[in-house]
């Protein structure tokens, strides 16, 4: 499969207001599954009409080759994080960090050791649907790859760019970040606002029970009754887009993450 740096690579949207955002895709795909997201976030403004810098890295071992993805760990992943984490921290005052997926495990630890205005979550990964995966640890060493997990859409128009195949040494690694996630939950502190399709067949529900219940900073669900796990491109990425920007812009006016974001979010 062949990946075209222009579509699927590190985006960049610069701006001078005083928030930054980082938006980080999920497993096996790249940024062209949040560009989107990330683009309606950019859209957001100040009283003095400035916009937000967004941030969209393409994760270590995505946008080239599942072989590659098997070669990288998940400190790689966290590693990559932090370094936009601090590109933008160098550039402005607040830093709102927002994950799909995977992404929203990432953003969760991230949050849980730096200082974060806010968290925008879609579907995070921190409780996997296919119960499996727990022992990729093991049966890695017996199978190398399974077909690919991507493109989990309700719209049959969209289809999500991914791997075609999902090596089980990433899963196995996908599996010890999403238990560090877990574990420094209790350390997180900043507003959450985490969207949740109402049909997943990738993240099961408990993610969304982990956060309310173990996070110390307060958390807004913002229901998605019309999606399945990859959100930012289905039937509700309207919503999403709507309800983040509409925080962000909270954010860099003065007011709290999820000021009103529910009302918004239910108007889209």
């Amino acid at each position: 499969m062949s990946f075209d740096p222009a579509t699927h690579g590190h985006q960049f949207f610069p701006g001078s207001a005083s928030v930054g955002v980082l938006v980080l895709h999920g497993f096996t795909s790249t940024t062209a599954s949040v560009i989107e997201w990330a683009r309606a976030i950019h859209h957001a403004d100040d009283a003095a009409g400035h916009h937000p810098s967004v941030s969209v890295p393409l994760l270590p071992g995505h946008g080239t080759s599942w072989e590659d993805l098997a070669k990288e760990n998940w400190h790689a992943w966290r590693d990559a994080v932090d370094e936009e984490y601090w590109r933008l921290r160098s550039r402005h005052d607040h830093v709102v960090v927002c994950g799909l997926s995977m992404g929203g495990a990432l953003a969760v630890q991230l949050a849980a050791r730096y200082r974060v205005a806010g968290l925008l979550l879609v579907n995070p990964a921190l409780a996997l649907t296919n119960r499996a995966a727990a022992y990729s640890h093991i049966a890695r060493h017996v199978v190398t790859s399974v077909p690919g997990i991507g493109s989990d859409i309700k719209r049959p128009s969209e289809g999500e760019v991914t791997y075609d195949r999902t090596p089980l040494a990433a899963v196995a690694q996908l599996n010890l970040l999403i238990r560090q996630a877990i574990k420094t939950l209790p350390a997180v502190s900043a507003p959450a606002l985490v969207f949740r399709s109402a049909e997943d067949h990738v993240v099961a529900g408990a993610s969304v029970d982990l956060i309310r219940e173990r996070s110390a900073g307060p958390v807004e669900v913002i229901a998605l009754p019309n999606s399945f796990h990859v959100a930012t491109m289905d039937y509700d990425q309207g919503i999403v887009e709507t309800a983040s920007r509409q925080a962000v812009q909270n954010l860099m006016r003065g007011l709290g993450l999820t000021h009103s974001a529910g009302e918004v979010a239910a108007s889209a």
